[in-house]
């Protein structure tokens, strides 16, 4: 007896009578009536909060999703792991080193900066599913034509890696999001501004590792102008990204005074730059600076101060241009940050927040995911967050 069609109601009263406990019986271990039972399993009273549909679950022997009907893997997650499967296999091509060369006529150096130019938006809109489409023909097509030119399509190599690394981190693929973020690396060699770029994401890849932060400096510093006042907003975008990735390293160290003076240097950048500017994919500005020093709050384990500065920087006009993706991963941040002072009930609001303007960014990324589910275990967790939890197998 398996599979969503069946009511809850129905699907309990099988598993009782499966496990030989009686509606009195049952409803003695679960602390509630007999007629509780009756009106459950007859569809007349619905099973809404996680923490009974647990405790159901515990009694009757089965997990949640058994219970639910979802003993399989939702579609969502098997389409992730065959899609993520396929973007390895596309990193796994060394058409360049082989000499291979496809009887396919390359895309145009235009065609190509198009197609790598939309995979951007892709993103910035927290399409995750669409790009993870995307990628694999992106990435063959990028090395199809590094094969033919390899320096005509030099800055498509480290846009594409960029990208590819980007996303993987949003699905949790951290090793390969590295492989990603190192290629760019490697293709960038040589060039002061293409090695900067690379260097973004490879923070975000890096994020857990101390002794990035001296490689976040160092390109940081290598692209930095010799007078802020004269600094290109692109040479600031970049500076300043790089100084917020070397903070938010150290914040995740517990180095409280090395974030804060990096952010602090990143704010005067940003300063020149201003809202409503995405020099090389950055959304750099004040907001960003802002949202990120919420970002490093929470990794320091200041929850009060987080959510104290996440009410001020979406007041800001700045928050309504920064791209849907960055807003929806604040909001997640800034939901970590309530959980920090046990406030479940505006963890979840912003969660539900995140999810009505990118979907995606809750519903495709493992460790949001698992923030979900801990937000609905909550006793007391809004009816709305735990549909949201049930609808998504995740309790």
């Amino acid at each position: 007896m398996a599979g969503d069609s069946v009511p809850i109601g129905r699907r309990v009263a099988y598993l009782r009578v499966r496990r030989k406990l009686s509606q009195q019986s049952f409803a003695d271990r679960l602390g509630k009536s007999k007629s509780w039972v009756d009106k459950v399993e007859r569809g007349v009273r619905s099973l809404e909060r996680v923490s009974t549909i647990r405790d159901v679950a515990a009694v009757l022997r089965v997990d949640t999703a058994t219970l639910l009907g979802r003993d399989v893997k939702p579609t969502e997650v098997v389409e992730r792991s065959e899609g993520v499967a396929r973007i390895r296999a596309a990193l796994a091509t060394y058409e360049m080193a082989l000499g291979n060369r496809s009887r396919r006529d390359v895309m145009s150096a235009e065609l190509l900066a198009r197609e790598v130019e939309h995979g951007w938006i892709t993103y910035q809109h927290a399409q995750y599913p669409r790009l993870v489409e995307l990628m694999p023909v992106l990435l063959a097509e990028v090395h199809r034509a590094q094969a033919h030119g390899p320096e005509i399509a030099r800055v498509l190599v480290v846009e594409a890696y960029r990208l590819t690394a980007a996303l993987l981190v949003k699905l949790g693929e951290a090793n390969l999001a590295w492989l990603a973020a190192d290629r760019a690396m490697a293709a960038a060699t040589g060039d002061r501004v293409l090695l900067a770029c690379a260097a973004v994401q490879l923070g975000q890849v890096l994020r857990a590792s101390a002794r990035a932060r001296s490689v976040m400096l160092a390109a940081a510093y290598q692209i930095a102008p010799a007078d802020l006042e004269t600094g290109s907003p692109q040479e600031l975008s970049l500076c300043g990204s790089l100084l917020v990735q070397a903070a938010l390293i150290a914040a995740r160290a517990g180095d409280e005074r090395t974030a804060g003076e990096l952010l602090d240097e990143s704010a005067e950048m940003a300063a020149q730059v201003g809202d409503g500017n995405d020099h090389y994919r950055t959304a750099f500005g004040p907001t960003a600076v802002e949202l990120a020093r919420v970002a490093a709050a929470v990794e320091l384990g200041d929850g009060p101060g987080a959510v104290s500065r996440h009410t001020e920087a979406v007041e800001r006009d700045g928050w309504r241009w920064l791209p849907v993706e960055h807003r929806a991963a604040h909001l997640v941040d800034t939901a970590r940050a309530y959980l920090q002072i046990d406030d479940h009930a505006n963890a979840a609001r912003l969660l539900i927040q995140a999810d009505s303007i990118a979907s995606a960014e809750v519903r495709h990324r493992p460790a949001v995911r698992e923030l979900l589910a801990q937000v609905a275990r909550d006793p007391d967790a809004p009816a709305t967050i735990a549909q949201l939890a049930l609808d998504l197998g995740v309790v």
